[in-house]
């Protein structure tokens, strides 16, 4: 139920390729993106990281090209940025230079509430949560179906299993999506995974204090982990990845919650620290 295949074998990413494979990851310079360039490239990818900090994007990038000696492309690019965006899904529909893994990890938090949050915030999170998910899939995906080979990897949280407002929202459309995609792509060598991460200890969360507040310490997981748990997925054929056996008790509990409890565990949470 949590975690579902969507057919058998293996996806064919690395050994079938004839060359240096590439992976894009979004969202690559702190937490579960830096995690993901960090683990692809120790398995021999050459990179292009998105994200909107140029600074920090080079200085990732030129510690992966020392650490793992691998090529490393950045792209500065604002997703919420219809042009920007644009840049981004060229690279992915290049078919001269080919992506074989696209990591969809750039994010923003809760938006406070549907009544209490900016109808600007939640429109930008809207954007980058669901819009950029959609295009860059779409950019990537008809190219990968034509080698015979890829993944699609989706970034969501538990909050999609709860009523987080706009936030879990457009996390709970993140993994439908996905789903849709991995319907749609059975039988074509490609993989659409959605990892659901719960509370995940990043440079973020520590520079804000983020491990206080009433929440133990076995309730946080290392961005190293989610991205295990991740690649996993995409090796086995799993669809809905969630991280950690607690993390699964809880959304299996979360989904037959009665409607009238489910918002106290919301605002529980809520209170202490958002979620992803």
């Amino acid at each position: 139920m949590i975690i579902g295949s969507a057919g058998a074998g293996r996806p064919s990413l690395v050994a079938s390729v004839g060359r240096v494979p590439t992976a894009l990851v979004t969202g690559a310079t702190a937490g579960i993106g830096a995690a993901f360039a960090r683990r692809l490239a120790r398995q021999g990818y050459d990179l292009v990281l998105v994200a909107r900090d140029a600074e920090r994007l080079e200085s990732v990038a030129a510690t992966l090209r020392t650490a793992a000696d691998v090529d490393v492309e950045v792209l500065v690019a604002d997703l919420t940025d219809d042009e920007q965006r644009g840049r981004v899904e060229g690279r992915l529909a290049d078919e001269e230079r080919p992506v074989e893994v696209l990591v969809n990890n750039a994010g923003v938090p809760s938006d406070g509430g549907i009544l209490r949050g900016s109808v600007d915030d939640a429109e930008r999170m809207l954007r980058l949560n669901v819009l950029a998910v959609m295009r860059l899939s779409k950019a990537v995906a008809p190219g990968m179906v034509a080698r015979r080979r890829g993944a699609v990897v989706n970034v969501s949280s538990v909050a999609a299993f709860l009523p987080f407002g706009s936030y879990s929202a457009s996390k709970a459309w993140v993994i439908r999506f996905t789903e849709s995609l991995a319907v749609e792509l059975a039988g074509t060598g490609v993989r659409s995974v959605v990892v659901c991460p719960g509370f995940v200890r990043t440079e973020f969360h520590d520079r804000a204090g983020m491990t206080a507040g009433g929440l133990p310490s076995w309730s946080w997981l290392s961005a190293e982990d989610v991205v295990a748990a991740t690649w996993r997925g995409v090796v086995s054929g799993a669809v809905v990845v969630v991280p950690s056996r607690r993390y699964r008790a809880g959304v299996a509990v979360a989904r037959h919650l009665p409607l009238q409890a489910a918002p106290r565990v919301a605002q529980f949470l809520r209170a202490r620290r958002p979620l992803r």
